[in-house]
């Protein structure tokens, strides 16, 4: 594994982003398997089957499991709209369909609503945090590369306004028990599932409602 016990256990008891209040997981037997996964390096579909091996995704209720759905809309198809008082993202289709998938959202007081794009997308995303934090805790690693234990999940699609990094993101999650929960600070949680799901239906450039 790329990340120490050490600094997975000082990271364990931190926020970890600007935007979010996830954790990185100290699981015993995912850190361990992760610690002695094959020598040759993953990358592609094989990282992605291995990994999601060692950190799966929790149950989710059939009720608000992903699913393609009606949903009319002045939004063109593309657009991806975040409802927060639903817990749900939905990626328009044409026809007045939309995929709908459960989500984690903002906690009261810090969730975030506007309009912005999908300025970069990131497979199994590395966690830089931002100089803020930095300043108030130099002990803290620059960057912490992305694994199963990442609190990034296995993919990121990062939001910007106006070409400039708004620092929200529509992630992964080592937490895949607080989907349909306001836990985070700001950014939009997904099962790995589903965020590798929308990663490749959604490309960059594209619009991004969240209300």
């Amino acid at each position: 594994m790329r990340s120490s016990p050490a600094l997975l256990a000082l990271l364990g008891a931190l926020p970890l982003a600007g935007c979010q209040t996830q954790t990185a997981r100290t699981d015993a037997p995912v850190a361990a398997q992760v610690a002695t996964a094959a020598p040759a390096p993953l990358t592609g579909p094989a990282r992605d089957q291995a990994w999601m091996k060692l950190a799966p995704d929790a149950p989710v209720d059939p009720k608000i499991a992903r699913a393609t759905v009606d949903y009319p809309t002045k939004e063109a198809p593309g657009t991806v709209i975040v409802v927060t008082r639903e817990r749900r993202l939905y990626y328009v289709l044409p026809g007045g369909k939309a995929v709908r998938y459960p989500v984690a959202v903002g906690h009261a007081g810090m969730a975030w609503s506007g309009t912005a794009e999908v300025d970069r997308k990131g497979e199994w995303p590395d966690w830089n945090p931002p100089p803020e934090m930095l300043a108030r805790r130099p002990d803290l690693p620059k960057r912490l590369e992305g694994s199963p234990t990442s609190p990034l999940g296995a993919r990121a699609l990062y939001l910007a306004e106006n070409k400039k990094d708004n620092l929200f993101r529509i992630h992964g999650t080592n937490e895949p028990e607080k989907i349909g929960q306001a836990v985070s600070s700001g950014c939009i949680r997904m099962l790995n599932a589903d965020v590798m799901d929308l990663y490749e239906r959604v490309p960059i450039g594209a619009k991004v409602v969240v209300r």
